[in-house]
């Protein structure tokens, strides 16, 4: 599998994470909101490492 199809599909995880937990934070829970951030911050590693891969042809 490629480099930048590897990263994508961690970037698809990491999104649905950031779904379910900005749902529940919605719905109240407050540390729900903590784990969407940092499924957030994970993606924003990911897309730079995707912008390099996808440049290289990787």
């Amino acid at each position: 599998m490629s480099k930048t199809k590897e990263i994508a599909n961690e970037m698809k995880a990491h999104f649905a994470d950031f779904e379910d937990n900005h749902d529940k934070n919605m719905n109240g829970n407050k540390a729900a909101g903590s784990r969407a951030r940092k499924a957030v911050g994970e993606m924003k590693k990911l897309v730079t490492a995707y912008r390099k891969a996808s440049v290289a042809g990787e």
